[in-house]
């Protein structure tokens, strides 16, 4: 059996804003297709904030909720108390997707093998942010720039990282 992937998806501006009052700090449709075509079909890892912002689970994927509140249950989803608890959850999907929030994100990096980061080419204000990594520990496999003029102006790349 292959190991365990798991990979770490998110949208992050130069200044590592992913966030604000529990939102997007911007529009990019395309990235959300992106986010679509690579997460159908798999578990999704996120925490009860990132849950709520998007406010039901996602068609064609498995979301595991990682919460504190031992009475919190969510229709359709599957809840858990700790990351290890929800990797353990998706055993069965050979690529798991952690998609947030801040807190989530900092306990799995150590853990990922790959990061699929939207880099958004300027700085963003914001509440939340991307943890801090070491790209010495990460080598570039593929860059895709884009740009787009509505809903607003933007330059932003997809990523992908791949462990050393």
């Amino acid at each position: 059996m292959a190991e365990k992937q798991i990979a770490i998806i998110v949208a992050m501006a130069k200044n590592r804003t992913i966030g604000i009052n529990n939102t997007l700090p911007w529009r990019i449709p395309e990235d959300l297709k992106h986010f679509k075509a690579l997460t159908m079909g798999h578990h999704l890892i996120m925490g009860r904030k990132t849950f709520d912002s998007i406010g039901k689970p996602l068609p064609g994927r498995t979301t595991v909720v990682v919460t504190r509140d031992r009475r919190l249950r969510i229709d359709g989803c599957t809840v858990v108390h700790s990351l290890p608890e929800a990797i353990a959850s998706c055993a069965s999907d050979p690529q798991t997707f952690v998609v947030g929030g801040e807190d989530v994100y900092a306990q799995s990096l150590p853990l990922a093998d790959t990061l699929y980061i939207t880099e958004i080419q300027q700085d963003v204000a914001g509440d939340a942010v991307f943890p801090a990594f070491d790209k010495a520990e990460w080598r570039e496999v593929s860059r895709e720039i884009r740009h787009q003029e509505t809903p607003q102006p933007l330059e932003y790349h997809f990523v992908t990282y791949r462990r050393n």
